[in-house]
């Protein structure tokens, strides 16, 4: 399995320095909003590839007032192997080690997978389609750690292609080199994608919690697909239309997510509050289910403020899925009560604010 067995803060974000040291069961952290927990997930969140499950900038991690810089390290083990993992700003781009070498964040991918849910995320399905991607390329990463880099190049590419398109610049050449590069890494995202969504579609179910059935969808509501051959044409003959609009229309950065709860045949836009948060837990669990099967070892589960939304049957459920997984699950809440019924089979971390300084006690 994949657990942290020794993580440390040091001014990271209200964390002064902090040092935890758990096992491998999951980790119940309760405190009063405004004391720190999700600090703590955000932390572990900044081990995986990625912005973390803010999206923050790296400047904004170090703790205020003053701080230019922060540090997160862990223990970190992984099918029989610990290694130590570090990310640290000094004010710059956050760097990576690996066992004392420095590493890209792409390896950080190689070494555990990091799952999240997060409150933000419970408007997922009645917001704007951004939010859907970006849970679907979460998703995507999770199986394949390049899938970010093909997501870099793209993006790279389309914004020199809207600057042409701004600029009114008409020069074939420029326009057909940059929608090349476009094709390319567009066909490699959304291939991706997709065999993302059929380890989770198969993954699905037997649990207690609502399947969801999800599908890829383009920006006009129907099912779309991206083939390199198509895609550059496609480019290529929207130069026109896109010059007017003053960027790219078409393509896997215009892709959506659908979602419907299967067992009711009704979209998950439509379900209420508690169905939307079941169905996200639901397609959580099913992404750790078919990763355990592929890598051999649970992802890292970060929950946090799970329990709202949840009844007591359902929380109880919850639990008890975890641990049949065998995944280490960070999980947050107001009150210790919320995590009862896990007993023995979770660490407690109680945390508490002393002048806007964060600490941190086992419980």
């Amino acid at each position: 399995m994949a657990a942290l067995t020794s993580l440390t803060l040091s001014q990271f974000r209200s964390h002064s320095r902090t040092e935890l040291t758990v096992d491998a069961r999951p980790v119940a952290i309760f405190g009063p909003n405004g004391a720190g927990k999700t600090n703590i997930l955000e932390a572990v969140s900044m081990l995986s590839p990625g912005r973390g499950l803010r999206r923050a900038a790296v400047g904004d991690l170090a703790r205020q007032p003053g701080g230019i810089g922060w540090k997160v390290a862990a223990l970190v083990t992984s099918l029989g192997q610990m290694h130590e993992v570090e990310t640290v700003s000094e004010g710059g781009p956050r760097t990576v080690r690996i066992d004392g070498k420095a590493a890209t964040q792409t390896a950080l991918g190689r070494i555990a997978r990091v799952l999240w849910l997060v409150p933000a995320m419970d408007r997922l399905w009645i917001e704007g389609a951004e939010g859907r991607r970006r849970f679907l390329d979460r998703m995507t990463l999770s199986f394949d750690p390049r899938h970010g880099e093909a997501v870099l190049d793209y993006e790279k590419a389309m914004r020199d292609r809207n600057r042409l398109l701004k600029d009114h610049v008409n020069d074939a050449r420029w326009y057909d080199a940059l929608e090349a590069r476009m094709a390319d890494a567009g066909a490699r995202i959304d291939m991706a994608r997709r065999d993302a969504l059929a380890r989770v579609a198969a993954a699905e179910g037997g649990g207690s919690f609502p399947v969801a059935t999800l599908t890829m969808l383009g920006p006009d509501g129907a099912a779309d697909s991206f083939e390199a051959d198509a895609l550059a044409e496609t480019l290529r003959g929207g130069r026109a239309r896109d010059m007017t609009a003053g960027r790219t229309l078409t393509g896997p950065h215009r892709a959506d997510l659908g979602a419907i709860y299967a067992d009711k045949g009704v979209a998950a836009a439509q379900c209420s509050t508690g169905e939307q948060k079941a169905l996200l837990i639901s397609l959580i669990l099913a992404n750790a289910r078919a990763l355990t099967e592929e890598v051999g070892a649970p992802p890292l589960l970060l929950l946090d403020e799970v329990a709202a939304h949840l009844d007591a049957d359902r929380r109880a459920a919850l639990y008890d899925e975890i641990v049949a997984l065998g995944a280490q699950a960070w999980m947050t809440g107001t009150g210790a009560e919320l995590f009862d019924d896990l007993g023995e089979r979770a660490t407690r971390l109680a945390v508490s604010d002393a002048d806007g300084t964060s600490q941190v006690a086992q419980a």
